[in-house]
């Protein structure tokens, strides 16, 4: 399974808040937007919308790794995240995923440091051995990247995310959510390209519908 960065970004929100405001959980959309254009313990800075993180939990939703819920007597739609059932991970495992998610790729240290607020792992031990659970897996969640020029530690990133921002880019602008075309624009655009390809084989101009060859009067 692979996510996106801003599909990624809505998931690890949801576990970071799920463990560290427990109270506050499952979230609102609101709740959830704020969550993931918070500016700190996110790189980078994001700038949702109501609608794009809507839209993001519909295609979690699809994966089965978020789903609402209406608690009794209430109205609004709350959401939380199925990732333990479906990525088959603990609350431990859950953590370095999140902070992997929500800050790209990381050192043992770093997640030493930055999972405090979700479970007390207890020494940098520890984590490096949940971080090798998650490496040895049949189909592992994490992987270890080559040390850059300079670099003293070893950092680690999750393979739910190959396309973390954070891993190349050093831009501080917000990102925003990108809308993937409809079903229905990519049938279209499909259609479009096949049509063009036809017609280039037949020798005619795709917009003019005239020969390629044939000159103006």
């Amino acid at each position: 399974m692979e996510l996106t960065f801003e599909q990624a970004r809505v998931l690890g929100s949801l576990i970071e808040k799920q463990m560290t405001t427990p109270d506050y959980y499952p979230l609102t959309v609101n709740a959830l937007v704020a969550a993931c254009n918070q500016k700190n313990n996110r790189e980078p800075v994001t700038a949702f919308d109501e609608t794009d993180v809507e839209r993001l939990l519909g295609e979690l939703n699809d994966l089965d790794l978020a789903r609402f819920t209406r608690q009794s007597g209430g109205r609004t739609l709350k959401y939380l995240h199925r990732a333990p059932d479906t990525l088959g991970v603990d609350d431990e495992q859950a953590a370095i995923l999140a902070i992997m998610m929500l800050r790209g790729p990381q050192t043992v240290a770093e997640l030493k440091s930055r999972t405090e607020r979700y479970v007390d792992f207890g020494s940098i031990g520890a984590v490096d051995e949940r971080v090798n659970d998650l490496m040895t897996r049949d189909e592992p969640l994490v992987v270890q990247l080559p040390r850059a020029t300079g670099q003293r530690e070893d950092r680690f990133m999750t393979v739910l995310v190959p396309d973390h921002p954070a891993s190349a880019a050093d831009s501080s602008a917000p990102v925003v959510a990108q809308a993937r075309p409809s079903p229905l624009e990519q049938r279209v655009a499909a259609l479009e390209a096949t049509v063009a390809h036809l017609l280039d084989q037949l020798g005619l101009d795709p917009v003019a519908g005239r020969g390629g060859d044939t000159e103006e009067e």
